[in-house]
């Protein structure tokens, strides 16, 4: 696994998650902006300590406005106590101004409502650091329209404080509009100010996450698109590997066992000159497709092959011994990739009743291509109740079904309750389906003329 990459185990595979260092940021630019990046709690110690200071200096001028005198009444040392309290709480909460914006914007809103100067000279001077800062984060770290909403709410209790204060002062409304008014204006320059370059920052912000967040999702798609195509490539690789290596070792087997059966050496010899072929023939389409693998790598796909002639097929199987005839109707099959798929379920087809069905006295195979479709039927007579026939399932009737799926046509097995076992695929012929596809786009010629005939019926050897 390389640097800067995790991955998520899921029950079928493994997803890798790509970090920001597989993405290949740039630098953010400055020296001091690196740092501030880097350090995001010492930077917030700055602003609350910064914030500190300014709050208290402002709360020493902070008058009570029960009563003029040079000393202070008891309520008056509880309200100081009580602004004091609310500015360490206002300032110790800007520490979580990241993760809870809200709650140091709450703080500082109730500071501003108790410290406003009803005769408007200095209107929230104590909370107006906080109430800064707090609003910018709420911009930066929630969103536009949530600071948009406590802007407003915060203005129109500092307003509703500040009246509160200036009833206590001078109930007259005169005084106590001017107080609230001045109050509001101050406080609403102070979150506008703040809430303007907050939106800013943060919507700014939130585009880059999002395109990372994008980035990263296209990278995990790439390496998912990749995975997927590679074992897509490995299963055509095992269907080709499957089909090859079972047809030809069933021939060359029945081949074997009839010449070392036989007395005939004349008839033995031509058994084996037989399996020579087949064998040959299996290593050239094995070479082929390994050469492949070697110069591209496991994902590299497969070069064009020819299509296996049915006619050849039926012809190998009838030189092993086997009852095996071929009716053809139809004109022949243009498609290149139909056409492959129509001999490779033909052979897979008489693999399975050579290997399941040895006892079988004919093995009808029938190739019928109509305007629109071709239809495959091979169907033989050696079902037993323990082999089950043709091979009940497994690795070359699943191979089958999705060859016929690939090229958009349909495949069926089983017995026909006659005491037969029947293999019928029916595949399309429309050059809008799947067997337009280029990458499987097997071509080759038939290897056999006879084929092409409107009907053709072999007996057999």
């Amino acid at each position: 696994m390389r640097n800067g990459e995790t991955r998520l185990t899921t029950p079928d595979r493994s997803v890798r998650v790509h970090d920001d260092a597989d993405l290949r940021l740039p630098r953010p630019p400055g020296v001091f902006r690196r740092f501030w990046s880097r350090h995001p709690l010492f930077s917030d110690l700055l602003i609350a300590f910064f914030a500190l200071l300014l709050s208290l200096g402002s709360a020493t001028a902070t008058r009570t406005y029960t009563g003029e005198g040079s000393g202070l009444a008891p309520g008056q040392i509880v309200g100081t106590i009580a602004v004091g309290v609310l500015i360490l709480a206002a300032c110790g909460s800007l520490l979580l101004r990241r993760r809870m914006p809200l709650l140091p914007f709450t703080i500082a809103v109730a500071l501003q409502a108790v410290t406003a100067d009803p005769a408007g000279h200095t209107a929230g001077a104590t909370a107006g650091v906080t109430l800064l800062v707090a609003t910018y984060s709420l911009a930066v770290y929630r969103s536009t329209r949530l600071c948009a909403i406590a802007a407003a709410i915060a203005t129109v209790l500092a307003a509703a404080g500040a009246a509160l204060l200036a009833l206590v002062a001078d109930p007259t409304p005169a005084y106590v509009l001017g107080a609230a008014g001045a109050t509001a204006v101050n406080t609403g320059l102070t979150v506008l100010v703040a809430a303007l370059v907050g939106a800013n920052v943060g919507n700014r912000r939130r585009y880059l996450q999002a395109v990372l967040d994008r980035s990263r999702q296209l990278l995990v798609e790439r390496d998912q698109q990749a995975e997927l195509a590679a074992a897509a490539e490995r299963e055509r690789i095992a269907r080709e590997m499957h089909d090859i290596v079972s047809h030809s070792l069933t021939v060359i087997v029945a081949l074997a066992e009839g010449a070392n059966a036989t007395a005939d050496h004349g008839r033995a010899h031509v058994a084996m000159q037989a399996a020579a072929t087949t064998a040959r023939t299996a290593l050239t389409e094995m070479r082929a497709m390994l050469g492949v693998l070697r110069e591209g790598g496991p994902s590299a796909p497969l070069a064009p092959a020819e299509a296996v002639a049915p006619t050849d097929l039926v012809a190998a199987a009838q030189g092993a011994g086997f009852p095996v005839t071929l009716t053809t109707a139809g004109p022949p099959v243009q498609q290149p990739s139909v056409r492959y798929a129509v001999g490779r379920i033909v052979q897979e087809a008489l693999t399975n009743s050579m290997r399941h069905a040895p006892e079988a006295t004919r093995i009808q195979v029938r190739v019928e291509t109509h305007d629109d479709h071709v239809r495959v039927t091979v169907a033989n007579d050696g079902v037993t109740h323990t082999s089950g026939g043709a091979g009940s399932g497994g690795f070359g009737l699943r191979g089958l079904l999705e060859r016929a799926r690939h090229v958009g046509g349909t495949l069926t097995s089983g017995p026909d309750g006659e005491g037969c076992w029947l293999l019928q695929a029916e595949l399309p012929l429309t050059a809008e389906g799947p067997a337009a596809n280029p990458v499987d786009d097997h071509t080759g010629p038939d290897g056999d003329s006879d084929e092409n005939s409107p009907t053709v019926s072999e007996e057999p050897a």
